[in-house]
This record gives structure tokens, sequence and C-alpha cells, in this order.
């Protein structure tokens, strides 16, 4: 909070001047890009819709950068300008065009405001970070009066940046500002020892941050591939200039592509965990592309905290670990103990994932314990939500006491298999939840079994309590009711699912679809958290 308040000390009306004129001779390289772009919604941006974070804003006559914008977040992507990923793409004079007015109009009315939410310390990086891998297309049949207002721009923020750089919120936010200063020290004319500098602070960030597993400190599977798209062009950047690399660049690389493979399912997305969403299955496989380890995923990611399964064609993910601190935990879900199976190109079970959208009830929602396919007890979840107006403007509504200690183990051969205990619903019932989940070596027979034993150390007077096991059901399985057990059938796929307790089909919602929120099903199974038996679940493919 306090780090908020001093930026924007910092950055107020008596200190803009700091930052204002001057301008770099001339950019001394530019920085390849891994995202690819789609032409049509370059397109649609020609033609004045501006589709982000969910939302559709046409703002007609008036500049986009001058109109209400519908949310924060669709204000971050905005002023982010990874979208000129598209113009890039789409390469055509018109487009091209386009981009560089656009980028002219924002300098025009935003360029000298340092007002949020386009100077947020994130968004201003990712905006330099864009720029900068985009300047041949912007700066080519340029006029020299752009030209020099796009340098001097440049110049401006980055100025900017490294005064607000230690003020940035932790986690990825912070790498990426540090990432978008050490891009600019070797893309404009700088001094050896701010290289130097750029480089120092950029190794702090990769040592605190990434997990010596190639998980992120976040926990979210999805914040490897956004770092990696970035680290792979800086690394690229770095050894075109003739520039020692940055302490630790090499190795964080190295440990983060093998954990992309680690959270993948079979049809190539990622799993839905802690903030993740829609895959980039392009990027990812062009990140992949990098990894020179080439060997199987480990099973167990203990830094990061997950359990990966995996034979014949399936695959599942499950999530054994604590939650991430406080402090970065703003996307993070209390999905703990949660699972996700897929069988070649199929998701089955899932986890309701991150919406698109930036509505808050939504994303309350998709966080919550329900949302995953795992246990919750007396409908309540296993971490909380602070719900602070201060706490969620400054550190986004994180996660406060759920689960301190997730004791894990697999289970040995003939199965693969896993079993762990979290105290998540410790100190309002008394109760531990122990998972146990297998699949057999075929990947054709997937056994759990959920229940809760008594806390040595807390106690409390009830001996009744409602718990539900979960299973969301991926949009594309459909569902039959046979017997004592539920058919899911998927794309010439036939799975069932039977349960020693009694299976009730209940509606369901999937946030991570790449053309917003479905509709889905999902199987909740109640027991009694006080029986310790609890119950036993399978799925089972069938021929």
């Amino acid at each position: 909070m306090w780090r908020r308040a001093r930026r924007r000390l910092r950055t107020g009306p008596l200190h803009r001047w700091r930052f204002a004129g001057g301008r770099a001779g001339k950019l001394l390289v530019v920085p390849p890009s891994l995202r690819h772009g789609d032409p049509m919604i370059a397109e649609a941006i020609y033609a004045g819709r501006f589709f982000f974070a969910g939302q559709l804003l046409e703002p007609g006559r008036t500049s986009i950068f001058q109109a209400t914008l519908p949310s924060e977040a669709y204000a971050a992507e905005l002023h982010g300008f990874d979208w000129l990923r598209h113009h890039a793409e789409a390469g055509d004079a018109l487009a091209v065009q386009n981009a560089r007015t656009l980028v002219d109009d924002w300098i025009r009315q935003k360029g000298g405001t340092l007002a949020d939410p386009a100077f947020e310390p994130a968004v201003a990086a990712r905006r330099m970070i864009a720029w900068l891998s985009h300047a041949d297309m912007l700066l080519v049949d340029a006029d020299a009066g752009f030209h020099k207002r796009f340098l001097r721009s440049l110049s401006s923020q980055a100025r900017y940046l490294r005064s607000v750089a230690q003020e940035a919120p932790e986690g990825t936010p912070r790498l990426q500002v540090r990432t978008a200063l050490a891009f600019v020290s070797l893309c404009l004319p700088a001094a050896s020892g701010r290289i130097k500098i750029a480089a120092r602070h950029l190794a702090e960030e990769l040592d605190r941050q990434v997990f010596p597993d190639g998980g992120h400190i976040s926990r979210d599977p999805a914040a490897p591939v956004a770092i990696l798209a970035d680290l792979i062009p800086l690394r690229q950047t770095y050894l075109r200039q003739g520039q020692a690399l940055p302490r630790g660049l090499y190795s964080a690389i190295d440990r983060m592509l093998p954990a992309v493979r680690f959270f993948r399912h079979s049809d190539g997305s990622l799993a839905l965990f802690n903030g993740s969403g829609a895959s980039d299955i392009h990027l990812m496989t062009v990140l992949l592309r990098y990894d020179e380890t080439l060997g199987e995923p480990i099973t167990h990611a203990r830094q990061s905290g997950y359990h990966r399964l995996a034979a014949g064609s399936s695959v599942i993910v499950a999530d054994t670990g604590c939650p991430p601190p406080a402090l970065v935990s703003r996307n993070a879900h209390a999905g703990t103990l949660g699972f996700e199976l897929s069988c070649e190109a199929n998701r089955i079970v899932v986890n309701c994932g991150r919406p698109l959208t930036a509505d808050a009830e939504w994303r309350r929602l998709s966080r919550s314990t329900a949302a995953h396919s795992t246990v919750t007890l007396d409908d309540r979840s296993s971490s909380h939500f602070a719900r602070s107006e201060s706490l969620d403007r400054f550190l986004g509504t994180p996660l406060v006491p759920g689960p301190t200690e997730v004791l894990s183990g697999e289970l040995g051969d003939p199965v693969r298999g896993f079993e762990a205990t979290h105290n998540g619903y410790e100190r309002q019932s008394g109760l531990l939840h122990r998972r146990q989940v297998s699949l057999a070596e075929d990947g054709w027979t997937v056994d759990g079994h959920d229940s809760f034993q008594r806390s040595a150390t807390v106690r409390t007077g009830s001996d009744a309590g409602k718990a539900t096991a979960r299973f969301h059901l991926h949009p594309s399985v459909s569902v039959e009711v046979i017997g004592d057990g539920v058919r899911l059938a998927v794309r010439g796929q036939r799975w069932l699912f039977r349960a020693d307790a009694r299976v009730e089909i209940e509606d369901s919602i999937f946030f991570a679809d790449a053309g917003g929120a479905r509709r889905t099903l999902q199987l909740a199974v109640p027991f009694d958290a006080y029986d310790p038996a609890g119950i036993a679940w399978r799925f089972e493919r069938e021929a």
C-alpha cells in the first residue's frame, strides 16, 4: 500500500517534469517477438471495434484514449499495446498506418499525463516491450515528426519506469517492469553502468520469483508462459548486442520450459489453477521449440506444489501445494487438492478457470473452492478472500489464511498416484481433508478417495458436516445417467463414473474458453465429513 502511495507522490504534477524532455537519438536494436497475431483483430480495430478483457467498446469519432473505459482490466489491455502484434501479423500498409496512428494518438493524449491506469508500472512495462518489439513496423516510412515523438516518448517512459520500478506490485508485475527496463537498456543508447544495473535487478527478481522446478511464485501455470515470451527474446537481444547476460537468465529459461510441459494437458492447453485461463497454444508451441531437455515431465513439482500423472493417453494435473504468499495471491484460487483429467485431445474433468471478463462477481466465483474439482465443506472455500476495499485496491483481493500445511506423497507401482492432506478447514471444523488419486498403468482408470480426519490440535463440538466432492466437466462432455453410474461421452470416447455415494448432476460454468464463459455440468457427490470412511470414486474408460 505504501509503495503505491509513494509512487503517486513521485509522479504527481510537481515531479512530472523529471520524465519529460530529451530523447534517444536512435533505436539500436529491435527485439524479436514470439507472440503471434490475428489480422482479423487488426481489421476490427481499424473499423473502430476495440474488444479487450471480454468487453467491446466502439468510441466512434472519439479517440479510444479519451473514451470512458468499462474496467481496469480493459484499460490495462488497451494501454499495454500487446495488440500491436495483430497489426504486425496483417503487415499491409493500412494496418501499419493504423498502428502508427494509434500510437501517435496515445502519445498526444496520454504521453504527458503519468495518470493511472496507463501508467500502472506493469501496464507501462507491457507498452514499452510492445513498442520496442514492433518499432520496425511503426517506424517504416514514418515521417520525421512521428519518429521524434516516438523516441522521445520511449525515453520519457523509460525514465518514469526506472523511478517507480521498486514500487511495482510483487510478483509478475515487478518482473515485467525489470524485464522492460532490461530491454530499454539494450535498445536505446545507454551507459554501460545502466545496462549492468538493469541486468542485476532482473537477476534478483528471477531469483526471487522462479522456483527451482520452473514454476512461478504465484503458482499460476500460465505465468511461466508469459514470462518466457519476454525472456527468450530478451536473451536473444543480449546476445545480438554482445552484452553479458543477466545472472540466472539462462537457468530461469531452462527451468521454466519444462514447467510449461508439466502443466500441459493432452490437448496442448494449460491446467486451470490459480489464475490460468484460456491457453495460447500457438505461443506455447513456439516456446517449446527452445526446450532442449525434451524429456518426460517430472511427476511432482515440489516447490510449485503440483502433481502430474501420465499413463497411456491420459494426463492428470493436481494442486497439492499451499496457496501462494498473500502479496502475490491477487489471482490465486482456493482450489487445494483439485485435479484435472484429460485423455488424448479431450479435456474431461476441469476446473472452471479464470474469466475473460473483468466482472467482479464472476471473478470471485471462479476463485472459490466450489469452482474446482475438489471437496468443499459446508459450502465454504478452503481459503478465504480479503474483502476490504483498501486491500482490493492495492493488492487485488489476496487470499488470506487458508491451508497452511499440505502434506503429500506419491503412491507406488503398479499405479501412479498421490495422496495429500490439507488443513484449510481446520480452524472452523477441526477437520483435515485427505485425498488419494491414482491412474492405472494403461491410463484407462482413475481411482480416488476423499475423507476427513479430525485434527490433533483443533477441536470443535460439532459432529455433522456436509462435504461435497465436485467434478466439473468440460463443455464438450455429454452426460447420461445409467444405473448407479454416469456415462461421459466426448468425441468418440466414453467414460463411466461411479462413486459409493449418491451422484448428483448440477449446472456449472466453464470460464476458460477463448470465446467466453460456457455453460457446462458438474458431478457432485455429497457425504458426511465426520464419517471417517469418506467416499471412493472412479472414472473408467469404456472400450
